[in-house]
């Protein structure tokens, strides 16, 4: 290989990487901005820090610290909000908290054990160093990610339109929560190479903001997000390339032009912050039979609900706000 092509090669690892991040980021963000989880996405990027603080000192695998960490911190917040006598704080009270003692937390491990990574890279990324360890892990989140939205795709899409419904219908809400976050965390953990842990918010939100004003459905919005995800990641890298710059914290700055302008790529705004749920939604991603849970006799269903084949119980008539039954 001549040294030309040496040259131009360097740059394919981090492009890949950043395009991956994008990927993951964008295709999760629909489902978390839609569920309003948006600031425990952020509790999840600032658990992870801890997490890999120790793992980094024992030797362990960062990803596996990152991940662990992370799910403890979203049940702790889970545990202290639906405490019911004596009430518990507020989730945005709770989530903040443990946003800041992670943090600093981390910071503690990190001087305390003497742990020899730096902190910059950990929030900021450093994507121009990205390997092929780093390359697997983003593919490796990317993957589970979609398998987890073609396995559950009508619980989900029920779950982020009319939480409630899903509820009352039976669905394992908890279950299905505690799998989003674990697809977050890896999607956050792997994104941690190109733009660092807190800048991977900039990917995960502005994207999906985009993609849910402009589609019909969360599987439009999705595919939407996931595309310009990937297209902001690249464009920041080049960019950076081309001012010799960071390309991560670039990266976080063209969030604010597409959050601003980026409905006009999809030809003016659709039906807000919350889509319709449309068939291709609800359709069944195998061949087994359609979501039947448990109903009273004579109980009515939700909107959503109905359009997915899940009966609500115990509940009002009435479509929720956002939700539209698939059409005949």
């Amino acid at each position: 290989m001549t040294s030309g092509q040496d040259a131009m090669a360097w740059w394919i690892p981090p492009l890949a990487m950043a395009l991956l991040a994008g990927a993951s980021a964008g295709a999760a963000g629909p489902l978390l901005v839609a569920r309003r989880r948006v600031l425990q996405t952020n509790l999840i990027a600032h658990a992870v820090l801890p997490g890999l603080a120790l793992a980094l000192a024992t030797g362990l695998d960062p990803l596996l610290g990152g991940l662990a960490a992370s799910l403890l911190a979203t049940a702790m917040a889970d545990r202290f909000s639906s405490r019911r006598d004596p009430p518990g704080p507020a989730p945005e009270v709770v989530a903040n908290t443990l946003l800041a003692a992670s943090l600093g937390l981390a910071v503690v491990l990190i001087q305390g054990l003497g742990v020899a990574v730096d902190l910059n890279d950990l929030l900021f990324g450093d994507l121009l160093t990205a390997g092929r360890d780093d390359l697997l892990r983003a593919g490796l989140a990317l993957a589970l990610l979609l398998l987890l939205l073609g396995w559950r795709q009508r619980e989900l899409v029920f779950l982020a339109v009319d939480p409630e419904g899903a509820t009352a219908a039976g669905l394992p809400v908890r279950t299905l929560g505690q799998l989003l976050n674990l697809a977050t965390a890896l999607v956050i953990v792997s994104a941690m190479a190109s733009v660092g842990l807190i800048l991977a918010i900039a990917l995960v939100c502005a994207p999906a903001q985009v993609g849910l004003n402009t589609a019909s459905g969360l599987g439009q919005a999705t595919r939407r997000s996931a595309a310009l995800g990937m297209g902001l990641a690249g464009s920041g890298f080049f960019l950076g390339l081309l001012l010799d710059i960071p390309p991560g914290p670039l990266i976080a700055c063209l969030g604010v032009p597409l959050l601003l302008w980026g409905d006009r790529l999809f030809g003016g705004p659709g039906g807000g912050s919350v889509p319709k749920v449309g068939r291709e939604d609800l359709q069944p991603t195998g061949d087994g039979p359609p979501i039947q849970p448990n109903r009273a006799p004579g109980a009515p269903e939700s909107a959503a609900g109905a359009a997915a084949g899940v009966p609500a119980k115990g509940r009002s008539g009435g479509e929720q706000p956002g939700v539209a039954p698939a059409p005949e």
